[in-house]
């Protein structure tokens, strides 16, 4: 195809999930520092941290985002310059904002930081972005809410060198472009200032004013009572609608290195098909499955994408067994246990640039070299032989099915 391939940005919400995302394929990461950053409880990087971060990732070629997309109140203003001048000095290639005034520090402070406009900023139209692109913005991140013909004329109609930059893949909100009070208001954590409690996720029932203990249920169409529940967003099979973009976007700092692993293999392998004019090998298809995850829809970019009324658990079908810290030419791995699992399972390796296969649990050692059939001790060390060598970070998983015990990410 003509024309550029669309970068692929990946969530990382600690080193862990940075290093996945970047071995597993990501273009480019976005991450937060301990503050203004729209995912509190994502683990987020330290000082230190980040620099590790800046490091692992440009070693590799892959770029780093930092959220600055917190709308700031004025006693924070006074440490956000600091801030600023940090991302700058530790090289961050490009800095997230939602904020007018935080985008002006930015550019004082951060002069050599690319400067992106958050999803936050609910961009939704041309003369915005084009707005944005007169101040200084290098890219501008779209509003979920849009359909693919709102995001192509938004395309058409701004100057070329404004990067234009979708999500396509992740959860989605109940709110505009995630600008909600609702937890604000039911536990005084606030959206957006990176802390939402997810109340649109709970289950609501009404409560009569003279009768507090009696629950009557809310049903939408004999459905449930889940009436705020969105589902997550899966553009995989449909890439090839998107490459005109600068940047696909994938959603989840909050979630787990596994999922930063494997989603971001799954949307590298499906940009370069689509790029190449080529179909998806079905394999990758199935890959967005095996993850944590609410049941599918296209977000809006072919209509609206209809709740989720059932519950509010997600479909959780796979386990991470343990993780390969290294393997000989032989096959003879050392790997570190995450969850237990014995010799005799059926169980699945998928690793960096390694096309997912299946194996039966041999025998395995310990680390004294001694007989082991059941590895229990998390992060505990062990030894294990494959059918043929793996990289380093290859994930062993089993089929388990925790959908009944997972209401998180």
């Amino acid at each position: 195809m003509a024309g550029k391939k669309p970068e692929l940005l990946a969530p990382a919400g600690d080193l862990e999930r940075l290093r996945m995302a970047v071995l597993y394929g990501a273009d480019a990461v976005y991450l937060a520092g301990t503050d203004f950053g729209m995912r509190a409880f994502a683990g987020n990087f330290s000082p230190e941290d980040l620099a590790e971060a800046v490091r692992f990732a440009h070693a590799h070629g892959v770029r780093v985002h930092c959220t600055v997309n917190t709308m700031p109140r004025n006693g924070e203003m006074d440490r956000l310059p600091a801030h600023l001048e940090q991302l700058e000095a530790l090289g961050v290639d490009a800095v997230i904002l939602a904020d007018l005034g935080a985008f002006q520090l930015a550019g004082r402070y951060a002069p050599h930081v690319a400067r992106h406009v958050s999803t936050q900023a609910g961009v939704t139209n041309y003369e915005a972005a084009r707005a944005w692109h007169d101040l200084g913005a290098r890219r501008v991140i779209l509003a979920r809410e849009l359909s693919l013909e709102e995001v192509r004329t938004i395309r058409d109609k701004t100057p070329p060198e404004l990067e234009v930059e979708a999500f396509v893949h992740g959860a989605m909100c109940v709110s505009y472009s995630g600008r909600c009070l609702l937890s604000n208001y039911m536990t005084g954590r606030d959206s957006s200032r990176g802390a939402c409690a997810q109340p649109c996720r709970y289950k609501y029932a009404l409560v009569e004013e003279k009768r507090p203990r009696e629950y009557f249920p809310i049903e939408e169409d004999g459905e449930g009572s889940y009436i705020m529940n969105s589902r997550d967003m899966c553009m995989i099979d449909h890439l090839e609608d998107l490459l005109f973009l600068s940047s696909l976007k994938i959603e989840g700092r909050a979630k787990s290195a596994y999922y930063a692993a494997v989603i971001t293999a799954a949307y590298r392998h499906g940009v370069d098909a689509a790029f190449a004019g080529e179909p998806l090998d079905p394999v990758w298809r199935e890959e967005v499955e095996r993850v944590s995850h609410r049941p599918y829809s296209t977000g809006f970019y072919y209509g609206p994408p209809g709740q989720y009324y059932e519950d509010a658990r997600y479909v959780r079908q796979w386990q991470v067994a343990a993780v390969v810290t290294d393997c000989g030419e032989t096959g003879q791995a050392t790997l570190s246990l995450r969850n237990k699992f014995r010799a005799g399972d059926e169980v699945e390796l998928v690793g960096p640039g390694l096309r997912p296969f299946s194996v039966t649990v041999p025998e395995m050692t310990d680390a004294d070299g001694l007989p082991l059939l059941e590895p229990r001790t998390p992060q505990s060390v062990f030894h294990m032989k494959l059918p043929r060598p793996v990289p380093p970070w290859t994930l062993v998983r089993r089929a388990v099915n925790l959908s009944a015990k997972d209401t998180s990410n």
